[in-house]
């Protein structure tokens, strides 16, 4: 195991931390949103990050995996709420066998006090690394006097080769949301779905393990406790109307998000709940062996 912990005179928000496992796996997390912005396992990168995504704290991560809470998408909070714009407290950094264990907290504080989501509450999130997945599972507890309901989603970008040859599989017969079109009440009737223009889609209730495949690769993506998939592609047009994301570099990633957002998830004082998911890199051309 190897454990590096980076830190800049610019600011906390900059900290980041370096794992790696002994069978040559490795992840990267900034203590700014608890993202991860790196995930490496079978020689390649996995996960997507801008060439122009600000890593200064002046804004959240544009990829890797920011996450999402209390709130998915526009409302009373700013967008996708405040998990992934606030610095987390590192708890340890361990060796469990053969993978490594980061576990961050992140609590409520004056300012979300002050919010329009003023609830007490402790997020215990902890990124397990193996030789070939990525497991990060958030443990949700409501400490609080009263009842709250929140959105969350581990808003994920992939790396891929190339969107065109990208295909993701496990939708198919799942309900979908189209929020670039406006359609609601739609079902998926492809086995495996391709992205060709700006997708925004939100698949509701989605049953079993969803399949990025690329060439002779894929990452499965089981989830733990999440209900939904949101489905992300900015595409040419809405990549040009974003200052942290190049105007060329949509053909390089997809995003396939596991979250709970098309429904709210309820904590009592004292209730809590786990969600996440598993990510698994796995070659095609291995497994067909």
């Amino acid at each position: 195991m190897s454990v590096q912990k980076f830190y800049s005179d610019d600011g906390e928000s900059l900290s980041r931390l370096v794992v790696s496992t002994r069978l040559g796996s490795s992840a990267e997390v900034y203590l700014y949103g608890a993202t991860v912005t790196s995930w490496k396992c079978g020689g390649k990168e996995r996960l997507f990050v801008s060439k122009q995504a600000k890593l200064d704290g002046s804004k959240p991560v544009r990829g890797g995996i920011p996450l999402v809470f209390p709130q998915f998408g526009p409302g009373d909070l700013p967008q996708h709420g405040f998990a992934r714009t606030r610095v987390w407290t590192l708890l340890s950094a361990e060796e469990h066998g053969e993978s490594v264990v980061v576990n961050l907290q992140l609590k409520d504080n004056e300012d979300t006090r002050a919010s329009k989501w003023p609830y007490k509450f402790d997020l215990l999130y902890t990124i397990d690394l193996t030789e070939t997945t990525l497991s990060t599972i958030i443990k949700y507890e409501n400490v609080d006097s009263q009842p709250f309901s929140f959105t969350s989603l581990m808003h994920t970008y992939l790396r891929v080769p190339d969107i065109a040859s990208t295909t993701v599989a496990g939708l198919k017969d799942v309900a979908y949301v189209d929020k670039i079109k406006g359609g609601t009440d739609l079902v998926e009737e492809r086995d495996e779905v391709t992205v060709e223009a700006n997708e925004d889609r939100v698949y509701v209730n989605v049953p079993g393990v969803v399949t990025v495949r690329y060439g002779d690769e894929s990452i499965a993506i089981r989830r733990f406790n999440f209900k939904d998939i949101v489905l992300w592609n900015p595409w040419a047009e809405k990549a040009a109307e974003m200052a942290d994301f190049g105007n060329d570099e949509f053909p390089q990633m997809i995003c396939v998000e596991a979250g709970t957002v098309a429904s709210e998830i309820s904590l009592r004082p004292g209730q809590t709940i786990s969600c996440g998911q598993i990510l698994t890199c796995e070659s095609l051309a291995s497994s067909n062996l």
